[in-house]
């Protein structure tokens, strides 16, 4: 690991093993599968829902900085506490908790890498349902680091001028309009296709097949050399909801280093569905 541009925020599962009931360092599971956290996990984890408290309940909107703040605080974080997020899915929310947190600021965030699944597959880790009971936490935010985050505007100006990288991070059928939504989701939008001058490369192109990250060199031969993603401009990545694309918008920032790379979390439900916006398939 030590190859990637910000080595510092991938942990591997053997260190949280052995650093678990340190008072810094805070373990939060995020995932796709909601009743995931309850059958098992990381032992003094706490869980966060993605569906019901990292996102607004009446916007469709992430969480605002006092809601942020009031849920972070509760599970016992400080802001310098170090927070290791992990998931279901190779660690799809995981990335998204990731990238919420690094918006509202928290300066030591890292991903497990490989997710549950690897700590699930290995002999030597337990998992638990005891649920903890951390002591709350008093948590500002300091800053908000709202260029993290794509709106729509950027994206039809990216669009229009072709001066950003576009990477839909969904499947080769979703990007094509072969069908709308993965098997078994919500289709969520009226029609099927992609952003024009989006380059299709799929999310899941930078993991092994044990969940882990693929390695810095492998990473920039797939995205710089055979996709063409010019490091020298700004990118938008996307998908259908942000969870994908917020794992895509890790590996480019902190494991290959590019600059200006932002997640766009109105994704496809967003504009597959805008009247007169232009699509491609």
């Amino acid at each position: 690991m030590a190859a990637y541009a910000h080595p510092e925020v991938v942990v591997e599962t053997d260190w949280v093993k052995q650093n678990l009931g340190k008072p810094a360092i805070k373990v939060v599971e995020i995932d796709v599968d909601t009743k995931a956290y309850d059958a098992g996990h990381v032992p003094g984890a706490v869980g966060f829902n993605w569906q019901t408290q990292l996102q607004d309940q009446v916007n469709r909107d992430i969480i605002g900085k006092e809601a942020f703040e009031k849920l972070v605080g509760g599970a016992g974080i400080a802001p310098g506490d170090t927070v290791i997020l992990y998931g279901d899915n190779n660690n799809w929310f995981a990335a998204y908790g990731f990238w919420l947190f690094k918006i509202y600021g928290h300066k030591d965030v890292r991903l497990m890498n490989g997710g549950r699944q690897k700590w699930l597959d290995e002999a030597d880790k337990e998992m638990t349902t005891d649920v903890p009971k951390p002591k709350p936490a008093t948590y500002k935010v300091k800053e908000v680091h709202n260029e993290l985050r794509a709106m729509l505007p950027d994206v039809s100006q990216a669009t229009k001028s072709r001066s950003h990288n576009l990477v839909d991070v969904r499947s080769p059928d979703e990007f094509t309009g072969k069908v709308i939504a993965p098997p078994g989701m919500s289709e969520t939008a009226q029609r099927g296709g992609h952003i024009p001058g989006a380059k299709s490369i799929p999310w899941n192109t930078a993991v092994n097949q044990d969940g882990t990250f693929k390695s810095a060199d492998e990473l920039r031969k797939i995205y710089v050399e055979q996709k063409g993603v010019d490091p020298k401009k700004d990118t938008i990545a996307y998908c259908r909801i942000g969870e994908r694309s917020s794992h895509t918008w890790f590996v480019l920032t902190y494991l290959l280093g590019m600059n200006n790379v932002r997640n766009y979390d109105g994704s496809w439900t967003e504009y597959g569905n805008l009247v007169g916006a232009p699509i491609e398939k």
